[in-house]
């Protein structure tokens, strides 16, 4: 957001504009204002922003009402720090992280759709209250940080077979020697997993065959496990199985993979963030949600992780 840089919308609506007055009310909650009084709303001039409340003028003015949208400038650093303190928010945080830690209380006793619903439920909320805060602070930070650690605990929940990291050298591996194969790993997909499985499919082997696993345990002898503990394949050191894969397949100078490798492990143990990790995210949990079979889990995913591949092998800058 420019610094100095405010947009007002003052509105007024005709005495009989009751459903108009709520609806604009409602919006401008919604994109983050801060009431300057009754019909003054600004918030900071970003592109977007100005957007916002241009369309709340246009809406103003077909109900019959009188809108004015400005240009607004702090006169000295003080007085555009007192603006931004309107834009705090600390409080909105809090309340959220509250409702956090009382639903890890019991999430131990809830079965997958219940668990896939609460999560849904906190995404929507900590969502909601990033996309208005313009100005992230410590509070942003922190809240960052407890949504991270509430997602991986129900991660864990539905995914306890979860490997923990081997201290070994990720040795080489020919690719002639891994074609036509039989690759299993844990079902319910998530991410590393059907990241994992993806670039199988897509970089090492294109005629793989994949088995969703109940247990690790079952993991037939002929089949190349990933992502289990005692698999061929997992986590080694700091790297996730993902991560694993391309450098035993040699393939971590690719560009676009390497981001795609930086975004799994910031989703699957955490780390640097990367931005466009929360839509990959929500997309996969939406398809855990809607479908039943992991093969079809795999294959939308897929889908998603080639346009990532695509946009990330062409864009650097990210």
């Amino acid at each position: 957001m420019l610094a100095n840089h405010w947009a007002l919308l003052i509105v007024t609506l005709p005495t009989s504009g009751a459903t108009a007055r709520m609806r604009i009310w409602r919006a401008v909650r919604t994109i983050g204002c801060a009431a300057l009084r009754d019909g003054a709303y600004l918030l900071p001039a970003g592109d977007l922003q100005v957007r916002q409340l241009r369309d709340l003028a246009l809406e103003a003015r077909e109900e019959g009402g009188q809108a004015w949208l400005l240009n607004v400038h702090a006169a000295d650093a003080a007085e555009d720090s007192a603006l931004r303190r309107l834009f705090d928010r600390s409080a909105d945080y809090a309340e959220l992280q509250a409702a956090m830690s009382d639903a890890r209380q019991s999430l131990s006793g809830q079965g997958s759709t219940d668990l896939n619903r609460l999560h849904r439920r906190h995404r929507r909320a900590y969502e909601a209250i990033r996309a208005i805060d313009f100005f992230p602070d410590e509070a942003s930070s922190r809240a960052e940080a407890q949504w991270n650690d509430f997602s991986r605990a129900i991660e864990i929940i539905q995914s306890p077979d979860e490997p923990q990291a081997l201290a070994q050298a990720i040795a080489r591996r020919d690719p002639a020697q891994y074609q036509g194969r039989l690759w299993a790993t844990r079902r319910h997909l998530w991410v590393d997993r059907v990241a994992s499985a993806w670039l199988i499919q897509r970089f090492i082997d294109p005629h793989a065959r994949f088995l969703w696993l109940d247990s690790p345990a079952s993991c037939p002898e002929d089949a190349l496990g990933f992502d289990f503990d005692g698999a061929r394949f997992t986590h080694v050191g700091e790297r996730v199985t993902f991560e694993v894969l391309m450098a035993s397949f040699g393939l971590d100078a690719d560009r676009g993979l390497a981001r795609l490798g930086a975004m799994v492990h910031a989703l699957d143990v955490g780390g640097t963030p990367v931005a466009e990790a929360s839509g990959f995210e929500a997309m996969l949990s939406g398809a855990r949600a809607r479908l039943q079979d992991d093969d079809a889990v795999l294959a939308e995913a897929g889908t998603v992780l080639d346009s990532l591949y695509a946009h990330f092998s062409a864009n650097r800058k990210a």
